[in-house]
């Protein structure tokens, strides 16, 4: 409606303008209304050329305008109005009229008018097709310009960059056009976009001022200057253009100004830029995000650096990485462990930044430790000292892995790794007291007494060890009172005593019980007596073994120092409270009786303690004393059945020879002396070495000379192995190499001994010489020769010397040559003749261990209940004796007692014992069908047991078979497997190689899923 009325508005006002005349002659000339509306064509006129051409092409005018050329260019025109005045149907008619028409200059002009319509309707693919047929013969200077822009528009917009730079770059050469501005602003962005930052900066410095662009283009300046490496210039030029106002690219400055803010390293700058960026920004990159919470970190702000930081991981590159590790150190820096060990760990999963992996490795393990997890932090530990053992580091690292191998007790690698050290901190060297003692308390349980003793007595000389000196103290004292040095045991159990601890087993009262024996030994009656009232000064209903002990022990210091009255008040209370001891008490009594020369009362007690005890060790003695007591009042026929009595108790052979030297007395001085030369002969032909022997030959000559028969007497010697007439010689050989002895020249000693077994085989002094050559090798750390002649001494028992020499036997058999059939022997021996208490006790101690070793669980019980009853029984002798009782059980199928019996060996203490009881509890737990109970019991040896390799891989084992037993055969393969590949102990490690093949045949004949 707009148009049409514009041109009647034009018409009226020509027609008023020229006349009615001329107009009537216009309208009536159709050659004049075609070149008046080609004029107004020419002129832009559309409006008002399109109705003239539209009523040229009436037919009234076909007369006229007949020519065949003119009649085109109407229609030409007529079309090129309808597009220019953008009638939507022109389009088609305009391409019909380009694909039908011929000529040349018509379908040209008419392609660049189509052009231009479709370039308006942003149809700019199209567009580009007509211009490319429009050519610019026919176009005027003015289309030519436009139809160029247009084109490296149409190229740009469809981002075909390489087409539209040079048709943009002609146009920005001419000042002039009117499209220079546009043409070097897109031709700048070209160049922009293809990294030509010198051409880019020249076609924006051109453009850089002009209204249309002065809000758009420094943003591009700035980023040139920043791409070429002109960071002061790009900052100075988008500080300013930000100040200017109005910056269509406003936030991208701000990001780029923070950008180089950053890059100089003042963050605080580079802080406030980014974050209104980033702020304003839905979905900010990276980067981005990254440098402003690098900012907040590098300016102190760690809880919002965290917050960036956090948002970037997740993936595997650098960015992710280092994000990850400064978060971890931001984390440290707010003091959240937890979180930093968190983040090290995902820093350490990623292999973008080798240095950095390996920081975080050893920072997760090292939080690892702190927080609590030491087996986690053991296994990264371990593996960061494999795989990095150039690290800077290193040191670190195995310096936490020692006090983490300690908080887990795994004591015995840990004081491996210490040793291995170059050098200590004063942290570790902290921690270093500690293993000692830890690692010497596990060899005390397993035996190695001297291996503890040298650990014990580091401890003493390391610093930061004030904590564990009472218990080294402790230790030193009952091991150096085990090994029979009572001075150095009164050293350390008087050291402990002035500041004691109590932990377990050691506590005062344990120390001044070992302090009361040493000094007991020592003679020291009334210091012991102090020691053992410290322990017991009287006793109640039901006291402890060492409670009633050490009240014995008062009364016998008493009894030494012939205070007999207070001695008395603690026998009889013992006595009348029939405790354990009660039969000792009452000899006790006796022999003080005979002190007082109350001689009937004296036998009435001892004949009281043979009736009330008659298997009492004491028995036999209460037999002999009495028989004494008979003796020295020359009442010999009284005394004899008291001695007979002794004779019948096999338990008392150590008696033997002393009962058959006073029997052979009492019926000499009875003038039997056919009976009193059969007791000599019993005693001189069972016991040709004993004293008792030496003593009885003088009855002997006697009462041969009596009989007038000295030619019976010499051969009674030879044929008892004593001829009269021992060569001189003997006595003086021996005299010479014990002479050497006394003088301690023991080389030459030992060449005199020697010497004199080689001469005198059988000779007088042949106990001795073997004694004192085994002490001799001893000394010389030789025990296998020492063997050989205590052994030779032990085969003649009784003599002063074979309680020594068998248990001497004993010990080097079991420990050096681990013979325990023939250690067994030997300490049943010792059982059998030991006059010491300690002995005694070793002796039943040893046959313990050698049963234990040769798995004689049956034989064994016995001794071991022996054990367990035994007053002076140390924690480890009732591990063992437990461990026995349990094996017993177990080997008959009585598994819950078993179970119960390994129970009470873990009470007792940590030692390789407690950790075998431990893994017996779990293979109990899984034959009963117990699976998460045996599971449990078994991560308990792995937990708790670390210094004990056999066992704790013999768990995981176990493990294995739980698995596989529940059929889950995936963990029961990694379980197999990494026993297979990693263990040590070949045995173990053949076992888990089958047991791996196992389950993956299994596995191969479970059915597929799909």
């Amino acid at each position: 409606m707009q148009i049409k009325h514009f041109f009647l508005y034009v018409l009226f006002s020509a027609s008023m303008y020229t006349g009615y005349a001329q107009a009537t002659k216009i309208n009536n000339d159709p050659a004049a209304l075609f070149k008046q509306a080609k004029e107004y064509f020419q002129n832009n006129e559309y409006s008002l050329a399109y109705p003239v051409f539209k009523n040229l092409q009436n037919p009234q005018y076909g007369a006229t305008l007949n020519d065949a050329t003119i009649r085109e260019e109407i229609k030409f025109y007529t079309i090129a109005c309808e597009l220019y005045l953008k009638n939507a149907a022109a389009a088609s008619q305009a391409a019909e009229f380009i694909s039908l028409e011929t000529t040349t200059p018509l379908v040209q002009m008419m392609s660049f008018y189509l052009a231009e319509y479709l370039f308006e309707q942003k149809n700019y693919t199209d567009a580009l097709t007509y211009y490319q047929k429009a050519g610019i013969d026919n176009l005027s200077n003015s289309q030519i310009s436009t139809l160029k822009f247009h084109m490296a528009y149409a190229y740009f917009t469809l981002q075909k960059f390489n087409d539209a730079k040079p048709l943009f770059d002609v146009i920005r050469q001419i000042k002039t056009d009117p499209n220079y501005i546009d043409a070097n602003y897109y031709y700048g962005f070209i160049c922009f976009y293809e990294k030509n930052y010198a051409a880019a900066l020249q076609a924006f410095t051109i453009i850089e001022k002009d209204k249309t662009y002065k809000n758009i283009v420094p943003f591009y300046i700035a980023e040139i200057y920043y791409f070429q490496g002109n960071y002061d210039k790009a900052l100075l030029y988008a500080e300013a253009a930000l100040l200017a106002g109005n910056q269509y690219y406003e936030l991208p400055l701000k990001q780029l100004i923070g950008h180089l803010y950053f890059d100089k390293k003042d963050y605080a700058r580079a802080k406030s830029y980014l974050e209104a960026y980033i702020n304003a920004t839905p979905t900010p990159n990276r980067e981005d995000v990254y440098e402003l919470a690098y900012c907040y970190y590098a300016t102190g702000n760690y809880q919002q650096s965290i917050t960036g930081f956090k948002e970037l991981g997740g993936k595997q590159d650098s960015l992710a990485q280092n994000s990850m590790y400064l978060l971890a150190d931001a984390y440290l820096k707010t003091g959240q462990k937890a979180n930093a060990r968190n983040a090290f760990l995902f820093c350490a999963t990623n292999n973008a930044n080798p240095t950095q992996k390996q920081v975080s490795i050893f920072n997760y393990a090292k939080l690892s430790y702190e927080l609590g997890y030491f087996d986690i932090a053991q296994r990264e530990l371990e593996n960061f000292i494999n795989n990095y053992p150039s690290s800077p580091y290193i040191q670190e690292a195995k310096e936490i892995q020692v006090s983490v191998l300690a908080n887990t007790s795994n004591y015995k690698d840990a004081l491996m790794l210490f040793e291995s050290l170059p050098s200590q901190s004063e942290n570790v060297k902290k921690v270093y007291p500690r293993i000692l003692y830890g690692r010497a308390v596990e060899l005390l349980n397993d035996q190695r007494v001297n291996e503890a003793n040298a650990l014990l007595v580091r401890l003493l000389q390391v610093p930061y060890n004030e904590s564990q000196l009472p218990y080294a103290y402790f230790w030193l004292g009952e091991i150096a009172y085990r090994n029979g040095n009572v001075d150095a045991a009164i050293q350390y159990d008087n050291a402990y005593l002035k500041n004691p601890v109590v932990l377990g087993e050691v506590n005062p009262i344990n120390a001044h019980y070992n302090l009361g024996y040493a000094l007991l030994k020592k003679e020291m009656y009334s210091e012991a007596l102090s020691n053992f009232q410290q322990v017991a000064k009287t006793i109640s209903f039901n006291p402890t073994p060492v409670q009633l002990d050490a009240y014995i022990r008062s009364g016998d210091c008493y009894f030494m120092n012939r205070n007999y009255k207070p001695a008395l008040t603690i026998y009889d209370k013992v006595i009348d409270m029939n405790a354990k001891g009660a039969d000792y008490a009452l000899y006790q009594k006796a022999i003080i009786a005979g002190a007082y020369n109350k001689n009937s009362e004296k036998i009435n007690l001892l004949q009281s303690l043979i009736k009330q005890y008659p298997n009492s060790e004491f028995a036999s003695e209460a037999n002999f004393e009495i028989a004494n007591t008979y003796m020295a009042a020359e009442n010999f026929n009284a005394a004899i059945p008291y001695l007979q009595n002794i004779l019948k108790n096999n338990d008392a052979a150590a008696l033997w020879p002393k009962v058959y030297l006073k029997l052979g007395v009492c019926t000499f001085n009875l003038n039997q002396n056919n009976q009193s030369l059969q007791n000599f002969t019993q005693l001189v032909s069972h016991y040709p070495n004993s004293p008792e022997s030496d003593e009885a030959i003088e009855y002997i000559r006697n009462i041969f000379l009596e009989n007038h028969q000295p030619d019976a007497f010499v051969a009674f010697m030879k044929e008892n192995g004593k001829p009269v007439s021992y060569s001189e010689e003997d006595s003086l050989t021996f005299r010479s190499a014990q002479l050497a002895y006394d003088a301690a020249n023991f080389n030459a000693a030992q060449k005199g001994y020697a010497n004199y077994l080689a001469k005198f085989p059988d000779g007088k002094y042949n106990i001795e010489a073997n004694y004192f050559m085994a002490e001799i090798y001893l000394m010389n750390k030789d025990p296998q020769n020492a063997f050989t002649y205590y052994a030779a001494v032990a085969a003649k028992a009784p003599n002063i010397y074979a309680e020594r020499s068998v248990l001497q036997c004993a010990r080097i058999a079991y420990f050096d040559k681990k013979d325990y059939t023939t250690a067994e022997t030997y300490y049943e021996q010792l059982k059998q003749i030991a006059t010491q208490q300690e002995n005694k006790l070793e002796a039943m101690r040893g046959l313990l261990r050698c049963q234990y070793k040769l798995q004689q669980w049956k034989d064994a019980v016995a001794n071991a209940q022996d054990i367990l009853n035994e007053k002076g029984a140390a924690e480890d002798d009732r591990m063992m004796a437990n461990m026995i009782v349990a094996k017993n059980f177990q080997s008959d199928s009585a598994l819950t007692n078993a179970a119960n019996a390994y129970q009470q060996v873990i009470k007792l203490g940590k030692s390789e014992y407690s950790a075998e009881a431990q893994y017996r509890i779990a293979q109990i737990l899984y034959l009963q069908n117990q699976l998460p109970a045996a599971e449990k019991a078994a991560f308990e040896v792995i937990k708790k047991y670390g210094s004990y390799e056999y066992w704790v891989t013999d768990s995981y084992l176990l493990l294995g078979d739980i698995y596989f037993k529940e059929n889950d055969l995936f963990n029961a393969e990694a379980t197999y497997k990494s026993v297979a590949e990693n263990a040590t102990i070949e045995a173990l490690k053949k076992e888990a190689a089958d047991k791996l093949a196992m389950v993956q045949a299994a596995k191969n004949k479970q059915p597929k899923t799909n």
